[in-house]
């Protein structure tokens, strides 16, 4: 039998010192990953940093407000839309690149050291041990759904990490999305939790009540579990203080027009969310924080607009079947070309076989071009589908292969992030015109 005797915490004097040298050590991680061109160094200095100092985390957040934001789609669009919120009163340390992991987190809390508040998006398996060691006094409740089957597993455990973390905070401020089962749950015994009606679109993974297992019927918006909590209590959809209905934000605070520069339902219920957070939490004004939200026109290059040669290339990022079915629908059938790209690398998952769960059935007149990694997967889903397509592999040559004009591309995580890069790369050198 191995004993490990348990390691005492280190003189607060060693314990200043080594965070010191985590700080210097993960700056210059930083600027050489910059540097040298590997990235854009969101990753690495935080790596390096907790190598040296594991407790790292901790320190950089103590004595600063700080407000998570979590959930299968949307964590970085709400979270950029809270940050711009909360920078309308206060100075914010985000990470707003999207690494949500603890080493992200870490890089993030290190680039915004002199920040008064913390907004952070964080990957629902690390939203427990991130609460405990940043203390947030508000966390954001998007959606629960199938993400990647290879890494986060079954859903309902990650509600019951989620609802634990909850338990384990009450006087956490918690801000859920009622239109969500999973969410529902995880807020449902809240000490201070705010509803909002954020949307639902995808219910497949919303069939049985997490709690009692029975099931759950939906009917118009409302939504209910046919057998009762152990309490005895109903588990129903609870009654929003906040929504969005025809472009209007209703709050308790009144109505205010909610024109977003960012397309899709989905978005107005982050922006609903973003701005109950900024309210309720951090005292921000309803209008200045509707303002604040409605300025936000990308995130993290999601949703741009690149010029390549004579196409304009709107880009659009979805990572599961739930992400898909919404950026599905923010596609422009009016485009003149359509790229739609899949790896499946680790940051992707390796299991694709959640792209039978999405509808590929309607693209009107659109050129299709089936590309990335895993385009061959791809295509033969769209030969399924009745999708007419080409099979291109390379995203940047099927996007030269659409006709001049439009071109909507779809991509998940590495096939969004390696081909912004080559977008990037080919803008810097003036591409001709006419590729």
């Amino acid at each position: 039998m191995n004993f490990k005797p348990p390691r005492l915490p280190l003189p607060p004097a060693l314990q200043r010192l080594r965070t010191s040298v985590a700080r210097g050590a993960a700056q210059l991680a930083t600027t050489t990953s910059r540097a040298t061109g590997r990235g854009a160094g969101g990753m690495i200095g935080g790596l390096v940093a907790r190598a040296i100092d594991p407790q790292i985390l901790g320190s950089l957040g103590r004595g600063r407000p700080a407000i998570l934001v979590t959930g299968t789609n949307g964590k970085s669009t709400t979270t950029r839309m809270l940050t711009a919120a909360a920078r309308t009163a206060f100075s914010v340390a985000s990470n707003e690149g999207g690494d949500n992991m603890d080493a992200g987190i870490v890089s993030a809390l290190l680039a915004g050291e002199s920040a008064s508040h913390i907004v952070i998006e964080c990957d629902e398996l690390h939203v427990p041990h991130v609460a405990e060691l940043l203390k947030p006094q508000a966390l954001v409740l998007l959606n629960l759904s199938r993400d990647q089957l290879d890494r986060v597993g079954e859903i309902n455990k990650v509600e019951q990490a989620l609802r634990t973390c909850v338990e384990n905070n009450p006087d956490m401020l918690v801000v859920a999305n009622c239109d969500d089962v999973l969410m529902t749950s995880v807020a449902y015994d809240a000490r201070h939790v705010v509803w909002v009606s954020a949307g639902g679109g995808w219910t497949g993974d919303s069939v049985s009540c997490p709690r009692t297992e029975g099931h759950i019927i939906h009917r118009g918006h409302d939504w209910w579990a046919v057998n009762p909590l152990p309490d005895g209590r109903e588990f129903r959809r609870p009654q929003p203080t906040w929504w969005v209905d025809d472009n209007t934000l209703t709050t308790p605070y009144g109505d205010f027009p909610l024109e977003l520069r960012i397309p899709g339902r989905a978005n107005q219920g982050n922006a609903a969310q973003a701005v109950a957070a900024a309210v309720e939490s951090l005292r921000i004004d309803p209008q200045e924080a509707v303002t604040a939200v409605s300025s936000v026109d990308n995130v993290a290059g999601r949703y741009s607009t690149i010029r390549l040669g004579e196409r304009d290339v709107h880009l659009l990022l979805a990572k599961n079947p739930a992400g898909w079915q919404e950026a599905l629908s923010m596609v422009d059938r009016s485009a003149d070309g359509l790229v739609i790209a899949v790896n499946g690398q680790v940051a992707d998952g390796e299991d694709l076989s959640w792209l039978w769960d999405v509808r590929f059935e309607d693209f009107g007149n659109l050129a299709v071009k089936a590309a990335g990694e895993r385009g061959t997967d791809l295509a033969v889903r769209l030969v399924y589908a009745g999708i007419s397509h080409e099979l291109i592999k390379d995203p940047l040559a099927a996007i030269r292969a659409c006709p001049p004009g439009q071109v909507e591309v779809l991509a998940n995580y590495t096939a969004f992030r390696d081909l912004k890069k080559a977008l990037d790369k080919a803008a810097q050198h003036k591409e001709n015109p006419h590729a």
